[in-house]
């Protein structure tokens, strides 16, 4: 089975046998309350999502990243984890502190080792993560909004619980021992913030011709306004693959985490926490986590080749795709010789569009049963 990013998966949750003491020497700590998001981040670290991290990034390690993406250690790293606070004073160097959700401010969420507290260029820091210093771009204006301090250092998880949707929050030990077991050499993954249409179904059943297995990994957490709820784009898979996949070959997982719109950069993110779930590839199609006309159309998959040490593959989905009613399948401006009039546009746009109106999609662009999902959500859409 593939490596974890690093070499190595990090664990860092409390053993269940030292929990309840863990918890009391959090009471008697300095608190800091952080937001859902954030509290997911720590999360992640500690369950080996983000390995090789062990916790929040710190000053030397940032400071490479905005270098040259990459961690001191020289492990590929493009898209910082980072705990912000607002000013240099309200944690201290050296000390420990616990950490708390603020959807649940009773339960201590992780004790933290604080090893820096530093200032950031949030600027630098935009242009170099998502390659522009628009705020109107919404992981720009989420890093203008955050604190003008960093902080850095080792965490260990208190609360491991795994959320609403539990049965699909396996963590990557858990996926790569599913993996295992099904006897899956490789596994190719499918990011995702959207509902499943025809050009998603016919891609991922392309690529189960070249892998044992399909991890179907949407991300569930925060989204621009306009985006699926996390509830609909996982009720809608759940019905996809319950319909029209071999269940044998394919395997639904959430990826709680938010969504940062960073384009090229989250590409190799996404890729790398990919590859800690044990995904030996990933599909990388045109304008990946992008966001408005902020990055090239191949940007996304033009990245990977500055990172050849990355050891996860890319599968790379190029051209503008469509159903063709003369070739009568899913088609693209490289396999289709037909004009215009034979096509019907997977437009993310005009099936919003349709829903908001009540109109199913052509059935050639959406399965009625999973437009019948999204149609029995009083909101489907964030707001």
């Amino acid at each position: 089975m593939i490596a974890a990013h690093g070499g190595q998966l990090v664990n860092r949750v409390v053993p269940e046998a030292e929990l309840p003491a863990a918890l009391e020497k959090a009471k008697s700590l300095p608190a800091l309350v952080i937001n859902h998001d954030l509290a997911r981040d720590a999360q992640n670290i500690a369950r080996g999502v983000f390995s090789p991290l062990t916790g929040f990034i710190g000053r030397a390690d940032f400071e490479s990243v905005m270098a040259c993406d990459r961690l001191v250690s020289g492990v590929a790293w493009t898209i910082p984890i980072m705990l912000d606070v607002p000013s240099a004073e309200t944690v201290a160097e050296g000390s420990e502190i616990a950490l708390f959700d603020e959807t649940n401010p009773e339960t201590p969420l992780a004790i933290m080792e604080v090893q820096d507290v530093f200032p950031w260029d949030k600027t630098a820091a935009a242009q170099h993560v998502f390659g522009t210093t628009d705020g109107n771009h919404p992981g720009v204006a989420g890093f203008y909004e955050r604190g003008d301090y960093l902080v850095g250092g080792p965490l260990t998880l208190l609360d491991n619980n795994r959320g609403p949707y539990a049965a699909f929050n396996l963590f990557p030990a858990e996926t790569r021992q599913v993996f295992q077991d099904r006897g899956w050499n490789t596994v190719v993954a499918f990011q995702t913030r959207n509902v499943p249409h025809a050009g998603h179904e016919d891609l991922q059943k392309t690529v189960l011709g070249l892998c044992d297995g399909l991890l179907i990994q949407p991300i569930i957490g925060k989204k621009k306004a306009g985006d699926f709820r996390d509830e609909v784009i996982l009720e809608t898979y759940k019905t996809l693959i319950e319909h029209y996949f071999n269940p044998q070959r394919v395997f639904l997982n959430i990826l709680p985490t938010e969504m940062r719109y960073a384009g090229p950069k989250e590409a190799i993110l996404h890729a790398i926490m990919r590859k800690n779930y044990g995904c030996t590839h990933i599909i990388i199609g045109r304008d990946h986590a992008g966001v408005g006309n902020y990055y090239g159309e191949e940007a996304a998959i033009e990245i990977f080749e500055h990172f050849p040490d990355l050891e996860i593959q890319p599968i790379t989905i190029r051209g503008d795709f469509w159903y063709c009613k003369a070739c009568a399948r899913v088609a693209s401006d490289r396999t289709c010789p037909h004009g215009e009039e034979a096509h019907i546009p997977f437009s993310g746009t005009l099936i919003r569009k349709g829903i908001i109106e009540g109109q199913a999609p052509p059935a050639e662009i959406m399965r009625p049963e999973v437009f019948e999902v999204i149609r029995s959500f009083e909101r489907p859409f964030v707001e």
